[in-house]
């Protein structure tokens, strides 16, 4: 003889500590199973004063784009999956059906500045999800983060900027086999250093970028014993282009550092070849002290230059 399993489901008011009132708590007890499985159904009046709403359905991917890079993403409940596809950027959607106007769960994005925190509402209308959610400033919560000194939005903003300045520095080049490099400017804004530097190529071949180190070296060749040579690693490149014809500029990024009079920076720029052209930039200390020596005028200008 056959037993049927009976399903009982209770609908009550309920109102969590210290939050809104959700219209429903919707409990649902499977017999012979020791879980239990809540649905938190929002009210019309939940949906008016909720700040943060994103509607998701099954069959819509919902992408979250951020002002900013994100750096951690906490989805709430296992009713939604996703992932980080970009820097900036991640994706997400239900696992499946629920019922309509029932809470998926809440997505919060910690940038490198800022957070921001949504509840996925669920819709039977695909139509009505989102695929697409671009963050606006106001939605923004401001933290401090220690590990990250300068957002790489504001590192962009100054770089542009420095892009489209006119160039200071004069005295460091290089020239070889038909390649000239050029120190345009260095800048020193907060904890790092901004190098522009300028590729001409004066041959009708195209220069094809491998490889860009720049490393704390000896002002002098030593013996390899006594050289010590630091590796140093950028943390932002204006420009990712890997080859140019004529002419190319960029702007690096890198920490700022002090060093002794005996040590230079060293910019080398490789080609992609087995028997390719090398370019060696040199920054001397002095160089680097100059980048102090910008106005306050000349700042102004940096940070007013557009970015969003």
């Amino acid at each position: 003889m056959k037993t049927r399993t009976k399903t009982a489901v209770i609908l009550v008011m309920t109102l969590m500590p210290g939050t809104r009132m959700l219209a429903q708590q919707d409990t649902v007890f499977v017999a012979n199973k020791d879980t239990i499985v809540t649905h938190y159904i929002l009210s019309p009046k939940d949906m008016e004063t909720a700040k943060h709403v994103i509607y998701v359905n099954e069959d819509v991917t919902t992408h979250i784009i951020m002002p900013e890079n994100i750096k951690l993403v906490d989805i709430s409940t296992a009713k939604m999956v996703g992932n980080q596809c970009a820097d900036n950027m991640v994706r997400i959607k239900p696992r499946g059906r629920m019922s309509e106007n029932e809470l998926a769960g809440t997505v919060t994005l910690i940038g490198e500045r800022h957070l921001a925190q949504y509840e996925m509402v669920y819709t039977g209308i695909p139509t009505k999800a989102r695929s697409s959610y671009v963050i606006s400033q106001e939605e923004l919560s401001r933290y401090d983060n220690p590990n990250v000194l300068m957002p790489e939005q504001d590192m962009a903003a100054y770089a542009w900027a420095i892009y489209s300045s006119k160039r200071k520095f004069n005295n460091i080049r290089y020239s070889a086999s038909g390649i000239r490099a050029v120190i345009n400017n260095i800048y020193t804004i907060g904890d790092y250093f901004f190098i522009d530097y300028s590729l001409y190529n004066n041959t009708n071949i195209k220069y094809d970028i491998d490889e860009l180190r720049i490393k704390l070296t000896d002002k002098k060749e030593v013996k390899a014993t006594n050289s010590q040579t630091v590796e140093l690693t950028p943390v932002y490149m204006l420009n990712k282009t890997r080859s140019f014809k004529g002419a190319y500029r960029n702007v690096m990024v890198i920490e700022k550092l002090t060093f002794p009079d005996e040590k230079v920076l060293k910019l080398e720029i490789s080609e992609n070849q087995i028997s390719g052209r090398v370019i060696y930039l040199s920054i001397e200390y002095a160089d680097i002290l100059h980048a102090d020596g910008f106005s306050e005028k000349t700042l102004k200008h940096l940070t007013s230059y557009p970015n969003k």
